[in-house]
Parts: C-alpha cells; sequence; structure tokens
C-alpha cells in the first residue's frame, strides 16, 4: 500500500487532471486496448531494474566526484560557492536566473500569502466585489510594483494591439496577419528600444527616466508571456467577432428570425464546457466578454504574470464564471506537496554537486569521459529544475486562487527519449499556446514541416533576437524530420518481436543527439563538449565508457516505453 501511495504521488493526474484517462469509457477503454502487458514481472525487465539500482546511485556518485572538494579542479570554482544550510556544506549559488528566484523564494511566498489573503478578506467584508475587478485592481499595483515607471511600455504595447483588433475586426485574416505582425514587431522594438528614455520622447517627461523602475527593471522579459495573452485574447476576439457576423450573414439571408448573438457566459451555460480543456479554449463567449477591462485583468492577473503558465482568454474566463472541479484543497495540498519535493531535490543537488560552477569555470581538466558526461547531465537537470520550481510556485499560487493553468512540464528531463515528444512535455502550456494559434492554423499535420519551422521560428525569437537562436529552432525541426519519417515507416512492423528494440535503439541516437545539442548550447559549450567528444572517441577508455553509456541508455530506454505502457493500462496516454 505504501508502495502504491508513493507511485500514486508521483503519478500524471497529480499534477494536472487534464492528464487524467477519458471521462468518457469508450475513449478509456480504447486506450486500454492499445497497452501491451505487463512486462515489469519477466526476467528481461527484472534484469533491467537491477541494472537501474546499480547504475543511478553511480551516477550521482561520480557527479559528485568531479564536482566536489576532493577533486583537483576544485579550486578553479570554490569562489563561486556560497554558505549553504544543508549538514554544512556549501551551496553553488552561481546561476544567476535561479539565484534570483532561490534569494527571493520568502519574499514570493509571502507574497502569494498576502494575495490569496486580501482576495478571501475582501469577499468576506465586501461580498459583491467580483473576481475580474480584484484582479484588474490587484494588476494595476503589481504591474507598477514590478516594472515601475517601465509599465507603461507594457500598457502601451498591450493597448496597440489592442485597438489594432478592434480596427480591423472586420477581415479576419488581416485583422490576424496585422497582430502577428505588431505581436512579433514589439519584440523587436523591445530589443533595440527597452532602455530608450522617456525625455528623448518628450522633454517633460524626462523625469520618469529617474523615476523607479520597479522590482524588475527588465520588463521586455516578462512582456514575452504579456504578449503571448495579448495575442490569445485578440486572435478569440477576432475569431468570435467573425463567427458572430457570418451567422448573422446567413441568417439574413435565409430570411431568419434573429437569434441572440452569442451564447451568454452564465455560469450554468460555461458548466458545459468546463470538464474539456478543448471545450474552453473554444467556448462561444459573449461578446462583451473581450472588454478591455477584462483584458487588462487577464494579462496582469498576478500568480500568472511573471512567467506563466499560459492559459488562454477563453479557457481563463470560462474557469472565472465556474472553477473546475480539479480546484479543491486536497489536490492543492498534494501538488504543493510536489513542489516542496522538486525544492528539497534541486537544493540536494546545489549543496552536494557543484557543476554549474564547474561548467562556469571549465574545471574538467583531467576528468574521465564519465565524469565529464555527468557535470554535464546534471547540468541540464539542474535547468530543468529551475524552470520547473517557479513554474510549479505560479502555478500552485493560480490553483489556490482558484485558476488551473496547464503544468508546464509532465516528464522529468531524463523521462524522455523522443525529440518530438520532448517538446509537447516541455514547457506543455507554451506547446498548448503555439499549436493553437500557429501550428494548426497553418495546416498541422498536413503541412508538418512548414507549421514546424514557423513554430520553432517564433519560439527562437520569443525568447530572444539572436541569429544563433533563430538558427537553433530551424535545427531543431531538422532533428525531428528523421525521427518522424523512420517512426512512419515502420509503424506498420510494430506487431514484431523486434520492433520494441529497434525503438529503443532509435531512442539512444535521439538521446545522444538531444544531450550533445544542450551540452553545447546550455552547459559545456563548445571547449566541453569538444572536451568530452575527443575523451569519449579518442581513448580506449571513452570508447569503452561510450559502449558502456550506449547500452545502459538503451535499458533506460526500455524502462520508459513500459513506464507508458502501463499509464495505457489504466486509461493515460498523453502522447510523450
Amino acid at each position: 500500500m505504501g508502495l502504491l501511495s508513493l507511485l500514486s504521488f508521483f503519478s500524471l493526474p497529480v499534477l494536472d487532471t487534464r492528464l487524467n484517462a477519458p471521462a468518457d469509457p469508450k475513449k478509456k477503454q480504447s486506450v486500454i486496448n492499445k497497452a501491451t502487458t505487463s512486462r515489469w514481472h519477466t526476467l528481461e525487465f527484472k534484469f533491467y531494474l537491477v541494472c537501474f539500482a546499480i547504475v543511478v546511485p553511480l551516477l550521482y556518485k561520480t557527479a559528485m566526484d568531479a564536482s566536489n572538494e576532493t577533486n583537483p579542479n576544485y579550486p578553479k570554482f570554490e569562489r563561486l560557492l556560497s554558505q549553504g544550510w544543508m549538514f554544512g556544506r556549501k551551496v553553488d549559488n552561481s546561476d544567476a536566473q535561479y539565484r534570483f528566484f532561490r534569494d527571493n523564494f520568502f519574499l514570493l511566498s509571502a507574497l502569494v500569502a498576502a494575495h490569496t489573503s486580501l482576495r478571501k478578506g475582501l469577499n468576506f467584508i465586501l461580498p459583491s466585489i467580483q473576481r475580474t475587478q480584484f484582479d484588474f485592481v490587484f494588476g494595476i499595483i503589481f504591474l507598477v510594483a514590478i516594472h515601475g515607471v517601465n509599465a507603461v511600455k507594457v500598457l502601451l504595447h498591450v493597448s496597440i494591439i489592442f485597438i489594432i483588433a478592434r480596427l480591423a475586426k472586420g477581415n479576419g485574416k488581416i485583422a490576424t496577419g496585422l497582430l502577428w505582425a505588431y505581436g512579433v514587431g514589439s519584440l523587436f522594438i523591445n530589443d533595440k528600444y527597452r532602455t530608450y528614455p522617456f525625455g528623448n520622447i518628450l522633454p517633460f517627461l524626462s523625469f520618469v527616466d529617474t523615476g523607479f523602475k520597479g522590482i524588475v527593471s527588465r520588463w521586455d522579459v516578462f512582456y514575452n508571456f504579456t504578449l503571448l495573452k495579448a495575442l490569445s485574447f485578440n486572435f478569440e476576439y477576432v475569431k468570435r467577432s467573425n463567427d458572430i457576423k457570418l451567422r448573422l450573414d446567413k441568417i439574413k439571408a435565409r430570411d431568419e428570425e434573429r437569434k441572440p448573438d452569442s451564447v451568454p457566459t452564465t455560469p450554468d451555460v460555461i458548466q458545459n464546457f468546463i470538464l474539456e480543456e478543448k471545450d474552453r479554449m473554444n467556448a462561444p463567449l459573449e461578446i462583451s466578454e473581450y472588454s478591455f477591462f477584462n483584458y487588462f485583468a487577464y494579462i496582469t492577473y498576478a500568480p500568472l504574470f511573471i512567467a506563466g503558465p499560459i492559459v488562454t482568454y477563453n479557457d481563463f474566463r470560462c474557469q472565472v464564471h465556474s472553477p473546475l472541479p480539479s480546484i479543491n484543497a486536497k489536490r492543492t495540498f498534494i501538488y504543493g506537496l510536489r513542489f516542496l519535493f522538486c525544492v528539497l531535490v534541486m537544493e540536494f543537488l546545489l549543496h552536494y554537486m557543484y557543476v554549474v560552477a564547474v561548467s562556469k569555470r571549465g574545471a574538467w581538466e583531467g576528468d574521465t569521459p564519465f565524469q565529464i558526461s555527468m557535470i554535464g547531465l546534471f547540468n541540464l537537470n539542474i535547468i530543468w529544475l529551475k524552470l520547473l520550481i517557479p513554474w510549479r510556485l505560479f502555478r500552485l499560487w493560480s490553483l489556490i486562487d482558484g485558476i488551473d493553468p496547464p503544468e508546464n512540464m509532465i516528464r522529468c528531463m531524463d523521462n524522455n527519449y523522443s525529440a518530438l515528444s520532448f517538446w509537447k512535455a516541455w514547457h506543455r502550456s507554451y506547446n498548448k499556446w503555439v499549436v493553437k494559434y500557429i501550428y494548426i492554423p497553418l495546416g498541422g499535420a498536413s503541412n508538418r514541416i512548414l507549421a514546424s519551422l514557423a513554430v520553432f521560428s517564433f519560439v527562437a525569437i520569443w525568447h530572444d533576437i539572436e541569429l544563433k537562436l533563430l538558427l537553433w529552432g530551424w535545427t531543431i525541426v531538422l532533428f525531428l524530420l528523421p525521427e518522424y519519417f523512420a517512426s512512419t515507416y515502420f509503424r506498420k512492423f510494430s506487431d514484431q518481436w523486434w520492433y520494441r528494440h529497434l525503438c529503443a535503439v532509435g531512442g539512444v541516437i535521439n538521446i545522444w543527439l538531444m544531450m550533445i545539442a544542450n551540452l553545447y548550447g546550455f552547459c559545456l559549450g563548445q571547449k566541453g563538449t569538444q572536451a568530452l567528444l575527443n575523451e569519449m572517441f579518442g581513448t580506449f577508455s571513452g570508447i569503452r565508457f561510450f559502449m558502456v553509456a550506449n547500452a545502459s541508455l538503451f535499458i533506460a530506454v526500455q524502462v520508459m516505453f513500459e513506464l507508458r505502457e502501463a499509464e495505457k493500462r489504466r486509461g493515460i496516454d498523453v502522447k510523450c
């Protein structure tokens, strides 16, 4: 019972009810029918589990040996370490991005408590206050607190986007094109003019340039998330306006009795769109729902303002009118425990593996290929955790507040064997956004290559205006194509005994490609990656490590396959 409870604690449905088995019994049974018979009790998988019991602890030990006080390279990165709190150990707090979050963790926690208490207190004292009214006022205060005078720049951008949609709504294609043009253009504007003085625009505004710049002066970084919400709102407004216009034209042409312009968004009607996320995202809201008041309350919604997760406007408004069944104290409490578990895992890694500091100083001279690869692997895990932890804190805040956005990270970084699936599980709410507003409108699966190029081009530009990121986005598409074509071709052999093993070999190749690409881009850099490859293929010990690593990865991929089959046997198929 204890093991089952533990496994349940780490299951997908605990993270997000969107990952539950389908409510429709037929759909659930259809998923179950596709699952294979359990292999956990076979001799093959018992051997795999024994290998796991040996190899996984060895990975941790090797990473610690490569980055701790006993390593000869320790003096090279010791200065990057700070005094920690865990068993007298020092802590590797050298990553600037996570350091900002870590150092302000208790301040953020206090903000969550204050926001929640204020809403509940006002609801108790003044029950007539609507949720959107509170979000609007708090949003203004929060925006100014975060960005100070730079809040004006954010407001200018989102107001222009709002006006474009209003003026061009008569032609859906033109409106959509203009919204995309300004939306993407605003990223370039911010890149070049984010610090442009107000005084250079109008001299009498020069006093603003010396004013309060907010807690976070880099307003343009958070604006990227605001842009996604601004575009979502206005895309939905344009679509709804044109849907209503089209229906009225049909009514007029048929000389039929005029019906209401749209479905009223009362709680009773919205209830019909609650259970399925897809239905909420496409719910036919009243046109009055697309007001500037609602717009501002949505884009400045405090729990999701800083970094998401991203929830589309229609989904958000449906939840405002009628909270989801997933919003309950027990689920939120368990999710909070999952969040705290991740924080403690991160703290353990930062206190016992100084791999971030090692990578910053390039302190791997004399290390074995195994040690260098573990420096890279645990660097990637820390990158995953440093993104996951803030996202989960903000989602936890949102859940406490009654809004259930999508979970951003549904798979551990190490539990991925497919590049295609990896991008579905990584920053999942963003993936849903680009699929809805870019991939599907450009043809989706029927125009896979061009649609994917457009998606990753936007993803690259959205992250930063750099040519290397754009090239990275296009390279990702090239990496995806072999997997797509190979999986399409070999799927016809899925009933053959060797098919699973061939897929595992493909998974190993995928993992190496993803590992090397990310090690080069985010951890070891050119010199470190080159050192790893030279050691791996230029020495006998390196070749031996490469062979053992391939065997270990093959076993890991087989276990990943079986984990997903086990989910299917429970009716869960998240396709990643």
